[in-house]
């Protein structure tokens, strides 16, 4: 069945779905990676893709950027598609001081600025994590890799534009790194019991002003790539 997002029907989604922010990423990856990738989503240009990868299939959707637009396609793939498991791929901002341009964090937890768990209903503050399965094999992966990668905390925000100027005091509670759409997605996969981590490259320490190229956000990040279709064929 489609849906208002997502077209097509199941099967056309693999159990595990990569998903970065931008959908010319997940063509890029389609088209770098997989074997006899086949389009199965354009609506609102919001492009996905399946093929396989060494023999596996795997898919590759794109997002859009922050949790209405995450919370939208993660939820039509866990309970309309079947989809079992879904790995973020994104950029995120630095915070703590020794995260530098270009490092891989993987996302063990999500502090958040939204109010996305109110839709629950829950008597007190929910607390969003990774899949401890998807994030252990992410993390042994990456060590066979020889991919360095730092794993903790990741601060989900509603804003880019914060005029509250808050990172330096997320940075003081050593939160790795800032993006837009972990907790929502963990928070999907929690209540669907299913699977999910955020491994993000950083693109920019804005605290330090430190920015790197559009054109290698959306292509230059390999090792993220690699290391999440690893961690996919390793489940």
């Amino acid at each position: 069945m489609s849906t208002p997002h997502l077209q097509g029907q199941k099967g056309d989604y693999a159990p595990v779905v990569l998903m970065p922010g931008d959908p010319l990423r997940a063509k890029f990856i389609a088209e770098t990676y997989l074997e006899n990738p086949k389009c199965v989503n354009e609506i609102r240009g919001m492009l996905g893709y399946t093929g396989t990868y060494q023999g596996i299939p795997v898919s590759v959707q794109g997002s859009g950027m922050g949790i209405p637009s995450i919370g939208i396609y993660s939820y039509e793939l866990y309970h309309f598609f079947d989809v079992k498991s879904i790995i973020r791929i994104g950029t995120a901002g630095g915070i703590a001081p020794e995260v530098k341009l270009r490092d891989v964090i993987l996302g063990q937890a999500s502090c958040t600025n939204s109010n996305f768990a109110m839709q629950y209903r829950l008597s007190g503050t929910y607390a969003p994590i990774a899949s401890f399965r998807l994030l252990k094999t992410a993390s042994e992966t990456a060590e066979k890799l020889n991919i360095p990668v730092k794993t903790g905390n990741l601060f989900c925000s509603d804003m880019f534009y914060d005029d509250a100027n808050s990172l330096e005091e997320w940075a003081k509670m050593h939160v790795l790194g800032i993006e837009m759409e972990s907790a929502a997605l963990y928070m999907n996969a929690a209540r669907a019991g299913k699977e999910a981590l955020c491994i993000c490259t950083v693109s920019d320490c804005p605290l330090r002003h430190e920015f790197t190229s559009a054109e290698e956000r959306q292509t230059g990040f390999t090792n993220m790539m690699k290391l999440a279709l690893e961690t996919a064929v390793n489940l």
